[in-house]
């Protein structure tokens, strides 16, 4: 079982209809037991970093989360799902992450002529092969939302990287940690290759 957690934000729904398109058995849970007892977990993101903290507190998850996942279950993280991994956020104001990876998430700082958010469509350039994108070709395109971007303090997790008036990092993999800044689960085949390239991790 896949423990999908609800913490009141995000697209929960669209998420578990992927992985189960792929294979997945997922239970959307808001419970500390369902974790404990799942082979791997997933959070997905949509809304603010200190909001997501917040949540993940009052339903006594964080503590859990952060535990299970230094205890080596697979973990994958979504857009704000990958972002919470961090140290630290500047979105409204300076908030703690996990620290699970140190780092920064900054709010991009863009040349005239680009939009925040980033939005749409845009290549994955895979700095380092990993299990998560075997079977993906180099420089596909995934889909994207966000204004913030994750800078780490150590380039050897960083999986893969995306051009928006510079190079951010979009993808993490480090241990049992894997994590992207675009949706896999609005990304049409590609994306559904990486969430099947997950659950192949836990069988």
């Amino acid at each position: 079982m896949i423990a999908l957690i609800d913490y009141g934000m995000g697209n929960i729904r669209s998420v578990s209809k992927a992985l189960e398109a792929v294979g997945g058995d997922v239970k959307i849970t808001q419970d500390a037991e369902d974790m404990k007892r799942a082979k791997a977990l997933v959070l997905p993101g949509v809304g603010a970093f200190c909001d997501c903290i917040e949540n993940l507190k009052t339903l006594g998850l964080l503590h859990v989360l952060k535990e299970e996942i230094l205890n080596g279950k697979p973990y994958l993280g979504i857009c704000l799902g990958m972002q919470i991994l961090f140290t630290e956020s500047e979105e409204f104001g300076l908030h703690k992450g996990l620290d699970l990876i140190k780092g920064k998430v900054l709010r991009f700082s863009l040349p005239v002529g680009y939009k925040i958010p980033h939005m749409g469509w845009n290549t994955l350039k895979i700095k380092k092969k990993n299990k998560l994108t075997v079977h993906i070709p180099q420089n596909s395109y995934f889909y994207f939302v966000h204004s913030y971007y994750v800078q780490p303090e150590e380039e050897n997790v960083i999986a893969g990287v995306t051009d928006y008036g510079g190079e951010f990092t979009s993808m993490i993999v480090y241990e049992n940690i894997f994590a992207t800044q675009f949706h896999p689960e609005k990304s049409q085949k590609r994306g559904l290759k990486i969430l099947e390239n997950f659950l192949k991790l836990i069988k």
